[in-house]
């Protein structure tokens, strides 16, 4: 294998190049209707999905569990603000590698103190300077993919020809899975101390993960 022409690589830094994200002034700054909503989604996030012609994006029932498991703020007079919208956003990001307690406790102070507040912050300050970190990202994450190919491509070596590209592709498979699980833990041990925090803050008695 050579990754100059292994169009596994190629394609994957294709899709790597496809990456974006939905830009806070495409977002209607007036109120929508819930079907306004998930088709607005749809436009915007169609490109992201594994399956285009089968996956969907939001639907009404999704929104409906995310406001009844406290993820989403209630919308008024079954309209949805551009602050809905944004976390939303965030919510479908989340939703693939976190759990919806996870979720909740990430959310639930954001909203709590920027939606439909009076704060100088706002929900699209923190979204523009969230997202702005992705700008340099890609090329490091293709450097860093890169570096996981070619190790991968020099594993079994001594194995059959036959064999040797599938056994070589399940080595790049477990190394990807292995970083996406180290990061995850990651995730969730700051998301545990963070409810520590604000449990000592409300005068609980949680434990700081260690």
């Amino acid at each position: 294998m050579t990754i100059s022409t292994d169009d596994l690589l190629k394609s994957i830094f294709q899709s790597f190049d496809r990456i974006g994200h939905i830009q806070s002034e495409d977002i209607p700054n007036i109120d929508l209707y819930m079907d306004q909503v998930t088709t607005f989604m749809e436009q915007h996030m169609r490109s992201t999905t594994r399956n285009p012609e089968e996956d969907k994006i939001l639907t009404k029932t999704m929104i409906n569990n995310y406001a009844k498991n406290n993820l989403l703020p209630p919308p008024v007079k079954k309209k949805y603000s551009k602050e809905h919208v944004l976390v939303l956003i965030f919510i479908y990001y989340f939703k693939g590698i976190l759990s919806i307690g996870d979720i909740q406790a990430l959310l639930n102070p954001l909203t709590g103190k920027f939606f439909h507040t009076d704060s100088e912050i706002k929900m699209e300050d923190i979204y523009d300077e969230v997202f702005s970190l992705e700008k340099g990202k890609i090329e490091a994450l293709k450097e860093d993919v890169k570096k996981m190919y070619e190790a991968s491509a020099n594993t079994f070596q001594e194995a059959k020809e036959e064999d040797r590209a599938f056994l070589q592709q399940f080595s790049f498979i477990c190394m990807l899975s292995y970083d996406v699980y180290v990061k995850k833990l990651l995730i969730e041990k700051m998301i545990d101390n963070m409810k520590a925090d604000r449990q000592e803050k409300d005068g609980g008695q949680g434990k700081r993960a260690e």
